[in-house]
């Protein structure tokens, strides 16, 4: 999909200088990715202390070590 964006070019080319990458459509492509990944992620430690979680569930036993 073809996009015309104003993005401040320095902010670009320094992220694009930071991450080692070729092009600035790289450099938005995996910026994103990392937006996402990182709101994601914000939403899963959202969760901490609302599961409730068996007490009598033994993980260690569902361990494989052969």
């Amino acid at each position: 999909m073809a996009t015309n964006l104003a993005i401040d070019d320095k902010l670009l080319v320094l992220a694009q200088s930071i991450g080692g990458i070729k092009t600035k459509k790289e450099t938005v492509n995996l910026a994103l990715k990392e937006f996402v990944q990182r709101r994601q992620q914000e939403d899963i430690i959202d969760l901490f202390g609302e599961i409730e979680y068996d007490d009598d569930y033994d993980y260690k036993s569902q361990r494989d070590r052969h």
